[in-house]
């Protein structure tokens, strides 16, 4: 049965702990090999089911693209079940665009998980996939709704266990365009040493914590850099590197169980300085989307 309306409902951002570019399809699409990781920073939506066949956006705080996932997430969902229903959403924004931190394509997973319900389809995550997958690499990793290693464009996730952590987050005032980054010749060259090491299908890559996409990143952005090793200097807990395709970096900070002789971490505990100008978070990581088990299984 369908819902009149869901309020509150999360988005909640990722980390890419490793990201590696493997090849390069015929399409142009590159193939990835990454392990990702839900973190707690989030946005928020608001649907109403509407009695017409409209699908609106309202923004709470600066106004976003005018055809943005979201939207396209709603839309592709209704043409993809031919129904005529129409919904009102309201995005409260909190996660940076433009950080690598896959904001968008949460927000896009987030609307088809809801708008299942709201519209009373109830259909399996097997059938929500492809459109999630249509609409962005990282969309079906938010429907999934675990920590995973993703191959191939997105498309394949295996589950993984990750050791609850508190992570520190910060994106420089900078922003970059994921385009920009792939089309960057030092990606070209990743993909050519990928190939030549036999790594072209993407499932015997080794795993190793770092991103392919960084020395182009640092190149187009030298506040990458700068956010890097500013983070560096403050957590040896780990390496600092940047997640995505973004400008956002991070650095492992510490377990979220208690250490010995130390009090359980909260956030306040862990609150952070930044730089006038950065955006910065000290972020938990979750075991599971919030909706988890929203898509029927």
């Amino acid at each position: 049965m369908a819902l009149r309306s869901l309020f509150d409902v999360p988005a909640p951002a990722k980390l890419n702990l490793s990201l590696r570019v493997v090849g390069k399809r015929a399409d142009g699409y590159h193939l990835l090999d990454s392990t990702m990781v839900l973190i707690d920073w989030a946005d928020t939506l608001h649907f109403e089911h509407r009695g017409d066949e409209r699908i609106s956006r309202h923004d709470i705080g600066a106004a976003l693209p005018a055809d943005d996932l979201c939207l396209r997430a709603a839309r592709a969902l209704r043409s993809a079940a031919g129904c005529t229903q129409g919904a009102d959403i309201t995005l409260d924004k909190r996660v940076p665009w433009g950080a690598g931190l896959g904001g968008g394509s949460s927000d896009a997973a987030t609307t088809l998980l809801a708008l299942n319900i709201l519209w009373g389809l109830e259909w399996p995550l097997e059938r929500l996939l492809p459109i999630g997958l249509a609409l962005g690499a990282d969309v079906p990793f938010f429907l999934a709704g675990c920590n995973a290693r993703a191959r191939g464009i997105g498309e394949q996730l295996a589950p993984i266990a990750h050791r609850p952590s508190w992570y520190a987050v910060v994106q420089p005032a900078a922003r970059l365009e994921t385009r920009a980054v792939f089309a960057h010749p030092k990606v070209a060259a990743r993909v050519e040493a990928a190939r030549l090491a036999g790594f072209s299908d993407g499932t015997d890559a080794e795993d190793f914590e770092a991103n392919d996409l960084q020395a182009a990143a640092e190149d187009l952005c030298h506040e990458v850099f700068e956010a890097v090793a500013w983070l560096a200097a403050r957590f040896d807990g780990g390496a600092s590197r940047m997640t995505g395709s973004g400008s956002a970096v991070f650095a492992f900070a510490g377990p979220l169980e208690k250490t010995a002789g130390a009090g359980p971490a909260t956030s306040a505990t862990m609150s952070v300085p930044w730089p006038s100008g950065w955006t910065g978070r000290m972020c938990r990581s979750l075991e599971r989307h919030p909706l988890h088990g929203w898509a029927h299984r």
